[in-house]
């Protein structure tokens, strides 16, 4: 089993001439104070022209600065569970997860994480590659999971991804909207969150209607925060808790888990500084809500 190093190699543009290594890091390719200390501590980390080289020591045009980013050892049990992989190559993986999968191994989830099953898959490959996800789903929320597969990429992603979500929720609308109510926990031994004027994190949901049966409607959601629960709290406190979530008051049965889902997702790719985007479909069981024959969901005429 390999563990792997991520190798980076840079040809040094005009721009840069005669400033210092760290400057290059810093500013151009957006390396993170933390993994910089680490890469000087490894001993091939980084290198100019082949040779070591000190963060301070300056570079020049034409130069070819090598960075050599090592991972840390999986530490997660390995477990075969089927995977539907969106996209991957050596610096990201998208995953687009079913509801009920949680994302990390918990008190109460030993083995049964989305993390075991992407252990086991990178081990059948022969790699040995730490679990990074940017940014989680709750266990109940299906849809699309960005990973890191190594250090550079984990520091580069946080700010640069934006994820759009698609949920049923109770009530007819036919006009945007944006909810914001600060988030805080009333427990701490509890998941549950709620809203409040005064304390609490700032939390802004912007939503979107898409269709209705009249009762209920689908929306298009865009988070400028991303607080645990957000989307079911914010929606609940407005009297429209998310179909199925009896967390968040949520009387409707049609579905057996609160009906979220990430349905896209759009990154700058740490490496190349390409836009990319991906979209992952409704599942069957959204699916089949919208499709009632007795109360199909048709689209909503937005009001402007």
């Amino acid at each position: 089993m390999i563990l792997l190093s991520r190798h980076l190699e840079y040809i040094i543009p005009e721009s840069h001439d005669g400033k210092k290594v760290i400057h290059f890091l810093r500013g151009e390719k957006k390396f993170s104070c933390r993994l910089i200390a680490s890469l000087k501590q490894t001993p091939d980390g980084i290198e100019l022209n082949g040779e070591h080289i000190r963060t301070i020591d300056r570079i020049k045009t034409g130069d070819v600065l090598s960075v050599n980013i090592p991972d840390d050892d999986n530490k997660i049990e390995p477990v075969n569970y089927p995977l539907d992989i969106v996209y991957e190559d050596e610096d990201i993986m998208v995953i687009n997860k079913p509801a009920g999968l949680a994302v990390h191994p918990t008190h109460n989830h030993q083995g049964d994480t989305l993390a075991n099953a992407v252990s086991a898959y990178l081990i059948n490959k022969g790699k040995n590659v730490s679990f990074r996800a940017v940014g989680r789903l709750d266990k109940q929320t299906s849809g699309l999971v960005l990973l890191a597969m190594n250090k550079y990429s984990a520091a580069y992603l946080p700010d640069r991804y934006e994820k759009e979500y698609f949920a049923i929720v109770k009530g007819f609308y036919d006009s945007p909207g944006t909810i914001n109510k600060k988030i805080y926990r009333p427990d701490p031994m509890k998941s549950l969150r709620a809203v409040s004027g005064e304390i609490g994190y700032e939390a802004v949901t912007h939503y979107t209607p898409v269709s209705s049966d009249g009762k209920r409607t689908l929306m298009h959601i865009t988070l400028e925060t991303g607080r645990t629960h957000q989307i079911r709290v914010h929606f609940s406190s407005i009297g429209s808790p998310l179909a199925g979530d009896d967390m968040y008051s949520s009387t409707d049965t049609s579905i057996n888990r609160a009906a979220l889902h990430c349905g896209k997702l759009t990154l700058i790719h740490p490496e190349t500084n390409e836009k990319m985007t991906f979209s992952a479909p409704l599942p069957e069981d959204m699916n089949a809500v919208l499709n009632t024959p007795e109360s199909p969901f048709v689209p909503v005429k937005i009001k402007t």
